[in-house]
């Protein structure tokens, strides 16, 4: 396995340098290594590759995008020097991989391009892919604590507003007053939340709640917390025309993939 391709796959299959693999990610990263040897020397031997040439403006580009990994000139210079790679090294295997890249698209340039009838059948089949999840409005007073005493007076204290505070102008000014969270100088609002967003603690009793409503006193992993659900925004159906060019490069990201897989399967030797 090339310096080059350890230093490469590390980083794209498990987002971090050689040196910091362990033996598991180490023995993936010679086994999908050696099997990417093979093919990317078979792509650049066919007739497909000849004439393919990168711009220098487009290898200096993706030699930034190596750069922009390190926190340092020093630490990026320290991991080559590791690897045994100058930058001249790293610049050429650099260049073959966009030349692999190049040809691979130039494969799959013929291929058809997705139509709208092609979109909106798709989209006609998977509605639930294009459905906007029902939102809500919320508010929330947070309270902290440090030791179990602390903790039964935000109890007490939360559960006294719930039974005191009626309105939204009610529970404002409860929020300010108590609340630990930097929200309580936005009277509380923790603005429009999707399903998901919140705490696990949280997330199911704040869905639960209609408008107008208070939650009980729930706990998450920064505190005590009473939530107020201001508004329901329900979830809606996207209109096709606001997803149409999103399914269009999906399909045709798709498309390309296939066609790619399918020359690669028929080059000599694969």
């Amino acid at each position: 396995m090339s310096a080059y391709l350890e230093f490469k796959l590390s980083w794209a299959m498990f987002r971090k340098p050689p040196e910091s693999l362990d033996p598991m990610e180490q023995a993936r990263v010679s086994q999908v290594a050696l099997r990417q040897t093979e093919i990317e020397r078979r792509i650049l031997a066919s007739p497909d590759a000849v004439g393919v040439v990168i711009p220098f403006t487009t290898l200096d580009a993706r030699l930034a995008e190596v750069r922009r990994r390190y926190e340092s000139d020093e630490d990026y210079r320290n991991d080559l020097a590791r690897l045994g790679l100058s930058e001249s090294d790293l610049s050429e295997s650099v260049r073959r991989d966009l030349r692999v890249e190049a040809v691979l698209e130039r494969v799959s340039a013929a291929m058809p391009a997705a139509t709208l009838v092609d979109a909106e059948i798709f989209y006609r089949l998977n509605p639930g892919a294009f459905a906007r999840p029902e939102m809500r409005r919320l508010r929330h007073i947070l309270v902290t604590f440090n030791d179990a005493k602390e903790k039964a007076q935000a109890r007490a204290l939360l559960e006294g507003l719930h039974k005191s505070v009626v309105s939204a102008d009610d529970f404002a000014a409860a929020a300010l007053a108590h609340s630990h969270c930097p929200t309580a100088l936005q009277s509380g609002e923790m603005g429009v939340v999707k399903p998901g967003q919140l705490y696990a603690e949280l997330d199911p009793a704040a869905f639960a709640l209609a408008e107008g409503e208070l939650s009980a006193v729930l706990e998450s992993p920064t505190g005590l917390h009473l939530m107020r659900c201001d508004e329901i925004l329900p979830g809606q159906a996207l209109a096709f025309a606001e997803v149409s060019q999103r399914i269009l490069d999906t399909l045709n990201e798709k498309r390309r993939g296939l066609a790619q897989k399918r020359w690669i399967k028929s080059l000599p030797g694969l």
